[in-house]
């Protein structure tokens, strides 16, 4: 048990004995102790002072007291402000934890919980190249991944792939009509770049048509329908839905190119799927519920023949289902689609990263399988996040104004050679090395900045903030850790031994900073805990900063080399391989890489 769990225990025992009093994990909180006040775990007491009919002070000092003569091994002291009682772990519980978690693997990670997840993110348009949000995006969907499976999930990632619609006939036609036969190998541009390029070009084209018509006195919404690229380009869909054979083989070949740009993009930056579905594979799912759902009622049908659900019992209003046509409508695939993944995966729960401009239709999505008394409704979550601006504001791909995601990495990794090349400690690096270092670095900033800020906030992304080595980023944490490897290097290779080994049975007392880094070093699976309930990243990637910088301000105190007496030294290594090993889990979680040396 963690130490938060030993003081909850010990105090609900506590509770019973003293005062036959009934608390209950819930009813019994458990605290960080406030800096500025002596001990490491708060207890409080106001939710027991009325039932027991003691002041705050009396309550405390009686249940402290408790702690010192039954829990003598977990608890070393107590104080009592204002209601909250302060205590101190004993230096014996600290120096036992760290003898017994230095070498461990995979410490803070949980055993099979036998539960399936299923994690959805990227879903990228194949008009485009995956651009800045779809990074933040990727990195949400990836961690989050990762943070479940440490916490004994089944996870399966998976992305659904936009790769039909009005949209990618834009690109299509552009580059039927004015492409003279190029490809990207012959424009020397990745795929998804060179489709992105004919997609920015029909807007273009568009846009000076409808200029034309205006100038030749047609109404504006009128010429936005009658411009002869965007009619073209309705027709080409039509054709597309009816299994045209020409326009099929335009559409496999242009979402070729995108797929092997896709590919390129998410190998650089560290992203996979297990399972990959596709919009024309999914666009007609669903429709047979609504065929269930106007039998039972939970549907109606307007005059028009289009069908649709009234969620005004939910405070949302009336949703179109089916239109009048007959075609689906993104919610109708979309119920067709959950219902495939937890039948075929067997799952427990389904969690869509998906922007918050979709909040609503992922409310609906939920409500609708609700009523359509689907078991797993209530297993649908959406981590919904803000969107990702620059400091030169926001972006827009149809005006080609979005940063991509290829040339932000790149940017990034410029950045970094720049930042690195200047602290002119990496003089005996080989060339290969220095390229993957640089990867390391600017790649693992990036992702750090997104990643640290709360996913449902919007921020801005500021490329030379991200990569500073001094302040709240991923460099910070990774010198950090190269730092400590090469004290442990320095320290085998002088004196000949394991920079692990145990420290001495010979009894010393604990500096303040080494008690500090120890006790919030026991916290790291209850991070990787909250990070799973509450869907975000941002704590994994609070903790590992404020890991390191306690371990620097730890290390800037004391020495490892020249500690004072072997028994202390040896500590001091094991408390310093177990930070390395805690910072490179923490980063791993994030999907960051973390350097042997800088």
């Amino acid at each position: 048990m963690s130490f938060t769990q030993q003081i909850q225990a010990a105090a609900i025992a506590g509770l019973k004995e003293l005062f036959n009093a009934d608390a209950t994990e819930q009813s019994l909180q458990v605290n960080e102790t406030k800096a500025e006040f002596e001990g490491n775990y708060t207890i409080v007491l106001f939710p027991f002072v009325k039932q027991l009919k003691k002041s705050p002070e009396q309550l405390g000092s009686e249940l402290g007291k408790y702690f010192l003569d039954h829990h003598t091994a977990l608890i070393a002291d107590f104080n009592v402000i204002k209601g909250f009682l302060n205590l101190s772990i004993s230096e014996s519980a600290l120096k036992n934890f760290l003898a017994d978690n230095a070498g461990q693997k995979d410490f803070g990670k949980q055993t099979s919980n036998g539960k399936r997840v299923m994690v959805e993110y990227s879903s990228p348009n194949t008009n485009k190249p995956l651009h800045l949000g779809h990074l933040r995006n990727n990195f949400l969907g990836w961690s989050i991944s990762e943070i479940l499976k440490a916490n004994g999930y089944e996870v399966f990632k998976s992305s659904i792939v936009n790769d039909r619609g009005i949209h990618i006939c834009k690109s299509m036609i552009a580059w039927q009509q004015f492409s003279k036969g190029e490809t990207p190998a012959t424009a020397g541009m990745k795929g998804d770049h060179f489709v992105g390029k004919y997609y920015v070009l029909f807007n273009d084209v568009y846009k000076e048509q409808v200029k034309e018509l205006v100038s030749s006195g047609m109404a504006e919404e009128e010429a936005k329908k009658e411009a002869s690229i965007m009619k073209g380009t309705q027709q080409m869909l039509l054709e597309w839905e009816k299994g045209d054979p020409d326009v099929r083989a335009l559409w496999e070949k242009m979402n070729g190119w995108v797929y092997g740009g896709f590919e390129k993009t998410y190998e650089r930056i560290g992203s996979d799927f297990d399972i990959t579905y596709y919009e024309s594979n999914t666009y007609l799912l669903g429709k047979q519920f609504v065929e269930d759902g106007l039998a039972s009622g939970a549907f109606f049908k307007k005059e028009d023949g289009s069908v649709w659900i009234d969620l005004a019992d939910a405070g949302m209003d009336e949703k179109l289902l089916l239109r009048k046509d007959g075609t689906s409508v993104y919610i109708t695939q979309d119920m067709g689609l959950v219902k495939q993944k937890f039948e075929e995966f067997k799952l427990d729960e389904s969690l869509y990263v998906i922007g918050d401009e979709q909040i609503y239709h992922m409310k609906v999505l939920q409500e609708v399988c609700k009523k359509l008394n689907m078991p797993f409704a209530e297993n649908i979550h959406h981590l919904s996040y803000g969107m990702v601006e620059l400091t030169t504001g926001k972006m827009k791909s149809r005006e080609g104004t979005v940063v991509d995601a290829d040339d932000i990495v790149d940017e990034m990794t410029a950045t970094a050679r720049r930042h690195t090349e200047e602290l002119g400690k990496v003089k005996d690096f080989t060339e290969g090395e220095l390229k993957d270092l640089f990867d390391i670095l600017g790649i693992g900033a990036m992702k750090f900045y997104l990643l640290r800020v709360d996913p449902k906030k919007r921020m801005i992304f500021n490329p030379e903030e991200s990569i500073d080595f001094h302040g709240f980023t991923g460099p910070f944490i990774q010198y950090t850790h190269a730092r400590i490897q090469s004290i442990l290097r320095k320290i085998a290779a002088a004196n000949n031994e394991n920079a692990g080994s145990e420290a001495d049975a010979k009894e010393f007392s604990l500096e303040k900073s080494e008690k500090e880094l120890i006790v919030f070093l026991e916290k790291f699976p209850a991070v990787i805990r909250q990070a799973a309930e509450e869907y975000n990243p941002s704590v994994m990637a609070n903790y590992a900063f404020y890991l390191a910088k306690n371990y620097n301000s730890f290390y800037s105190e004391h020495s490892v080399a020249n500690a004072p007496t072997p028994e202390i030294k040896a500590l001091r290594l094991q408390l310093s391989q177990m930070t390395a090993a805690v910072i490179k889990s923490a980063m791993a979680l994030l999907g960051i890489r973390v350097p042997e040396r800088m």
